[in-house]
C-alpha cells in the first residue's frame, strides 16, 4: 500500500440514531465543513445505562436528537475525546440535563509552549472551558451496566486526545486520530507530528477489528489502514525533503506544489501540517532553519 485508501461514502442521517454495532448508536451533528466532513459523530454505548461519546458542538438540533435517542435510558458518563469545539461543548449541557459525569484526558493545552510572538491559529477552535469530572488515565477502564470503556491516550491531533476501547468487543472509538475519509490535521502548537506518529504505532500494537471515528464512516480493517496512514505521512515527509532539495525554502512555496490538488480552503491547515513535519525533521536533525521553526521561517536540509 502506498498510502491509506480513504472512503468518502457516508450517509450522516441527520437527526437519527443509527445502529453501527450491537449496543452502539451513532448520531451525526449537522456541522459539515472541509474539516468535519459531514459533521461530528456522537455515539451512544449501552442499553439501559449508557455512555455518550463526543456529544459534539453547541447545536440545538443535535442536542434535541441526542435527548430523543436517550429517552428512557440513564446516561451515566459522557466521554470526550478532545477539546475542539466540534466535539466537547455540548458535554456541559448534556451533563446538566442528565447528571452524567464527564470523562476526558484533561483540559485543553498546546502540545508545546508557544514561542515568542507565536499565535495559536486554532485557539478559537478550542474549548478552553471543558474540565472533565474524571481525568482518565491511559489504560484506565470505566464500566457500567453492560459496557466498559478503556482510555487509550493518543496525543497528536491535540495534546489531550484520547480514544476509547470498548472492552471485549475489539472496537475502538478513534475520534479524530484515525478517520476513514481523510488524514488527521496535525497543527502546531496544538498538535505534534512526533506524538501523532507514536500514537499510530500504539494503535498498530492493538488488535482492534473496528474503528469508529469522530467524522465519517468506520474503519473496518484497522491494521492495513493504520499502516497506510503511516506510509502517507512518510511520503509527505519525503515530499518536503524533495522540495528542500529543489530549492523551496519556505512553507508557502512547498504547499503550492505539494498540495496543488487540495482544496485551497485547506491550504492554511496544510501549511500547519508541513510545519508539524518540519518540526519533527528538525528534532531528528535532518532539517535546519534560520531560527525557530515557524510558518514564515526559511529552511534547508541539514548540512547544506
Amino acid at each position: 500500500m502506498s498510502g491509506a485508501n480513504f472512503d468518502l461514502f457516508f450517509d450522516p442521517a441527520y437527526g437519527q440514531a443509527v445502529a453501527v454495532a450491537d449496543g452502539i448508536q451513532r448520531l451525526t451533528a449537522k456541522n459539515p465543513s472541509p474539516f468535519t466532513f459531514h459533521g461530528t459523530n456522537s455515539y451512544i454505548v449501552g442499553s439501559s445505562s449508557v455512555a455518550v461519546i463526543d456529544p459534539g458542538p453547541e447545536n440545538e438540533a443535535h442536542f434535541e436528537a441526542l435527548m430523543a435517542a436517550l429517552a428512557g435510558r440513564q446516561v451515566t458518563h459522557i466521554f470526550v475525546s478532545h477539546t475542539h469545539r466540534d466535539h466537547s461543548p455540548l458535554a456541559r449541557r448534556l451533563s446538566q440535563e442528565t447528571g452524567a459525569l464527564t470523562v476526558g484526558e484533561g483540559p485543553h493545552r498546546p502540545s508545546r509552549p508557544l514561542r515568542d510572538g507565536e499565535i495559536n491559529p486554532f485557539a478559537e477552535s478550542s474549548d478552553m472551558d471543558f474540565l472533565p469530572d474524571i481525568a482518565i488515565r491511559d489504560g484506565e477502564t470505566i464500566s457500567c451496566d453492560g459496557w466498559a470503556l478503556t482510555g487509550v491516550l493518543t496525543p497528536g491531533h491535540t495534546a489531550n486526545h484520547a480514544a476509547f476501547a470498548l472492552e471485549g468487543r475489539g472496537i475502538l472509538f478513534s475520534a479524530d486520530h484515525v478517520m476513514a475519509w481523510a488524514t488527521t490535521i496535525v497543527a502546531p502548537p496544538d498538535g505534534s507530528m512526533a506524538d501523532y506518529m507514536a500514537s499510530l504505532d500504539k494503535l498498530l500494537g492493538r488488535d482492534d477489528h473496528l474503528l469508529l471515528p469522530g467524522h465519517g464512516g468506520p474503519v473496518t480493517s484497522p491494521a492495513p489502514f493504520l499502516r497506510g496512514l503511516k506510509t502517507h505521512r512518510r511520503l509527505r515527509e519525503r515530499s518536503i525533503i524533495e522540495r528542500l532539495r529543489k530549492g523551496d525554502s519556505t512553507i508557502p512555496d512547498m504547499v503550492k506544489v505539494i498540495y496543488r490538488d487540495t482544496d485551497k480552503r485547506l491550504h492554511g491547515a496544510a501549511a500547519l501540517s508541513v510545519l508539524a513535519h518540519i518540526e519533527e525533521l528538525m528534532e531528528r536533525g535532518e532539517v535546519s532553519a534560520d531560527g525557530p521553526p515557524s510558518l514564515f521561517a526559511h529552511y534547508r536540509l541539514a548540512g547544506d
